[in-house]
């Protein structure tokens, strides 16, 4: 089986709304799995023989719109990014029973509280550096945050 016939037959399972197709040759054999999302292809072939692939964007044309179609990417250049400091927990309460500090919509000002991060038991309050309107959490409480991983975008004002 060569490429051209390969890529035929991603055509065709692709359109077809099959999810799995599997063909078995001599030495050859390959199964192609389809998903809504993407298209999955393998194939195995003797050592002997070459193997060609297709191009990730000629997969892409082939699978067809629903393997090519990304999701639309917010313009996030008019924001600033409020980046983590440190290792560690992020936290949007000083504990559980206890309100957000921030919320999406609230307006922040320069050493304004906005999470905790917890770093080897210490609970570290990070404040703002500028004032604005928060636009965006990027983080889930209670979850591991890295240096310098973006925590919120703030509008500023």
């Amino acid at each position: 089986m060569d490429i051209k016939q390969i890529q035929d037959l991603i055509r065709f399972v692709a359109k077809s709304g099959v999810n799995e197709v599997a063909i078995e040759q001599n030495d050859f054999k390959i199964t192609i799995k389809t998903n809504q999302a993407q298209t999955i292809v393998n194939a195995t072939v003797p050592a002997q023989q070459p193997v060609a692939y297709a191009p990730a964007e000629q997969v892409a044309q082939i699978a067809g719109p629903a393997a090519s179609a990304a999701p639309a990417v917010e313009d996030t250049s008019k924001y600033i990014t409020i980046k983590s400091p440190m290792i560690g927990t992020f936290y949007r309460s000083a504990s559980p029973d206890k309100p957000m500090m921030v919320n999406v919509g609230d307006e922040i000002t320069t050493g304004s509280v906005l999470c905790i991060i917890e770093a080897m038991k210490l609970f570290n309050e990070i404040e703002s550096e500028v004032s604005g309107r928060v636009v965006k959490v990027l983080v889930d409480n209670a979850s591991p945050v890295e240096y310098d991983q973006p925590l919120f975008l703030v509008e500023p004002i």
